[in-house]
């Protein structure tokens, strides 16, 4: 199975790579249209336009050759800066107390999204410039892109958005470290960011609640824990082989969230573990590929494309574990999207820009002298 990992260079493009893009786009396509069925058709034709919006963006990524995004990376990132701005002005919408979205008519657009990209982008490319400073010291490795960091995440946590400030945080950190920084810089900022996590957490009293909820959601199964002693319902009514298709009981306005954030619940207890098994695989698979194509580039000495690609590949995994730690009652509640399967315009367009990237940097790759 890890064959599909490996590059066919007689293939003009990384066929696995669209494999598994689409399989995890049909997949999301089958589970958002089961879980959202009780709210009517609307989200299943949404989600199936966003999937056709996405794959168009991704077929026009594949042509934006990798020196163009490295060189735009500033304006890129400025203007995943601006729209933060926005976002928490007058003009942003607030969904569940959180601001983060800007209304534009045909879906609301997520600029936290947009923000996880640029800032990787822009990252990946100061990996490169300043590689000799990374390797060197702390405040190349650190200091310099941790000052940037820190804006953003400023505007991140009045939206409040805290999961992608994490996000932020562990795939640059996990970038730093691949382009060479030394081990005792990366655990020493390691546990800076771990007592600064704790420190938001007991700064925020819904994120306190949160967390306690999520040692013992029993304790108030139809308050705080409510969410998620419905979704862990979920997961034991799966068993091996599932409810089957469309079956699921949790849905039925019992697990809020069903189509989003809780997506992998419902499909636990659809598909059972079997299901959940092939879903995890693809996943993985995606990421070890992402991984795969990054290696690739940094052994042809192409560290501004091959350091963005190691980030996908912890991108994917880790937003993927926090999804699904979530889920399962391993990690607190999360506002995190399952990548390329959750219901969501902006997830679903940035991912697919990250695909589209990576079939770039493969295909250059291929013909780099």
């Amino acid at each position: 199975m890890f064959s599909i990992i490996k590059t066919d260079p007689s293939a003009p493009y990384d066929r696995s790579l669209v494999f598994l893009s689409l399989s995890l786009f049909l997949i999301g396509l089958i589970t958002v249209a089961s879980s959202s069925f009780p709210h009517g058709l609307s989200y299943t034709y949404k989600h199936a336009t966003f999937i056709g919006i996405s794959i168009i963006v991704l077929l026009a990524t594949c042509n934006i050759s990798n020196r163009t995004l490295i060189n735009k990376s500033p304006q890129l990132l400025m203007l995943a800066l601006l729209f933060l701005v926005i976002v928490i002005s007058p003009l942003g919408k607030t969904v569940n107390g959180a601001q983060r979205w800007i209304p534009l008519g045909l879906f609301n657009f997520q600029p936290a999204e947009l923000t996880k990209l640029a800032f990787f982008i822009f990252l990946s490319s100061y990996l490169d410039r300043k590689n000799h400073q990374v390797k060197s010291s702390m405040f190349g490795a650190y200091a310099k892109p941790a000052m940037a960091f820190g804006l953003f995440a400023a505007l991140l946590l009045q939206q409040p958005d805290f999961g992608t400030v994490v996000v932020i945080a562990v795939v640059s950190l996990s970038m730093v470290f691949i382009a060479g920084a030394r081990i005792r810089d990366t655990l020493t900022i390691a546990v800076c960011g771990l007592c600064g996590i704790f420190a938001l957490i007991l700064s925020a009293p819904y994120r306190m609640k949160r967390v306690i909820s999520f040692l013992d959601p029993w304790q108030d199964p139809f308050g705080s824990g409510y969410q998620l002693t419905q979704s862990l319902m979920a997961f034991g009514r799966g068993g091996w082989t599932g409810q089957g298709l469309g079956n699921s009981v949790l849905k039925l306005n019992y697990l809020p969230e069903a189509h989003t954030d809780f997506i992998f619940a419902i499909l636990s207890e659809e598909l059972g573990f079997l299901g959940v098994i092939i879903v995890l695989a693809l996943l993985l698979l995606l990421a070890l590929k992402a991984l795969h194509i990054g290696t690739t580039a940094l052994e042809l000495g192409r560290g501004n494309v091959g350091f963005l690609a190691c980030g996908f590949c912890v991108w994917f995994s880790f937003q993927t574990f926090v999804n699904i730690g979530a889920a399962s009652g391993m990690l607190p509640t999360k506002g995190l999207t399952l990548p390329l399967v959750s219901y969501g315009g902006s997830s679903l367009i940035i991912m697919s820009i990250t695909i589209g990237i990576l079939l770039r940097i493969d295909y250059e790759n291929r013909n780099y002298k």
